[in-house]
């Protein structure tokens, strides 16, 4: 069998930058243990496939060991391959996802996610292996989404760039994940996401974890409109607006590949 297959820089207007994505159309949904097998096989952070459904696509993703319930990246990257290549009048699309319906709409040369908004919840006592796991002790840790991601807090930009993560430890947290975030020197904030025993030790460009930064951030910078970076060794932008219960994530994307694989 025969399936195309594309892979796309998310969050990063040039080749080589933000977060890579595969991404597979389908006509019909294959075994998940398929779908799981080309994700591992990929050895991207994500794998999206998508069926037609009516007027909207049933979305999936998949990281090289587990299929997980939201991702953004993978979702801008279904919704440009959409736009640039299967449906090119089309100005918006619905995605129906584990996370309920989301959407994603043409903004000039970027796109928009329209994704849910997450309350971070502030811990009185962090994980004791959290602090030695980052090497750098934060000044606060919050949790937040079913899986209690936790949200560490440093004083400066500086100090998430420095952070080198023993990727063992912090994947004994499981099923936590952990966002390392400060303000940024040239932007609202400044974060990076480490998902080890998901089978990302660090994600280059992470939309889900906008969810919760965005109304922190949104309420400790007193606005609405917050512009983040994702200071991984290929770095991410994202533009963003809290809005009631939802959050905007918006960015821009380019295609590096299109090709079929043989399964």
């Amino acid at each position: 069998m025969q399936l195309d297959m594309y892979q796309i820089d998310a969050f990063t207007d040039y080749v080589f930058g933000g977060n890579p994505a595969a991404v597979v159309p389908l006509a019909a949904w294959l075994d998940a243990e398929l779908m799981q097998a080309i994700a591992a096989e990929n050895n991207l952070s994500e794998t999206a496939f998508f069926v037609p459904a009516g007027d909207r696509y049933e979305l999936r993703w998949f990281t090289p060991t587990t299929e997980v319930e939201l991702c953004g990246h993978a979702t801008l990257a279904s919704a440009h391959l959409i736009f640039t290549r299967l449906d090119t009048a089309r100005r918006e699309v619905r995605f129906v996802t584990k996370s309920g319906e989301l959407g994603v709409a043409r903004d000039g040369d970027r796109l928009v996610l329209d994704f849910p908004r997450w309350e971070l919840r502030a811990l009185e006592r962090a994980p004791p292996e959290l602090n030695g796991a980052l090497g750098l002790p934060p000044e606060q840790v919050f949790s937040a989404g079913a899986r209690g991601t936790l949200f560490a807090l440093f004083g400066g930009e500086t100090e998430v760039r420095a952070l080198e993560p023993d990727m063992a430890a912090l994947a004994r947290l499981h099923p936590a994940t952990v966002v390392a975030t400060a303000r940024g020197t040239e932007s609202d904030c400044v974060c990076r996401y480490f998902a080890p025993s998901y089978g990302v030790p660090e994600d280059p460009g992470t939309g889900s974890i906008h969810c919760g930064l965005v109304p922190f951030w949104s309420e400790q910078l007193g606005k609405r409109r917050i512009h983040s970076l994702q200071v991984s060794k290929r770095g991410a932008e994202f533009w963003c607006e809290l809005r009631g219960d939802r959050t905007l994530i918006a960015g821009q994307a380019v295609t590096y590949l299109s090709g079929t694989i043989d399964v």
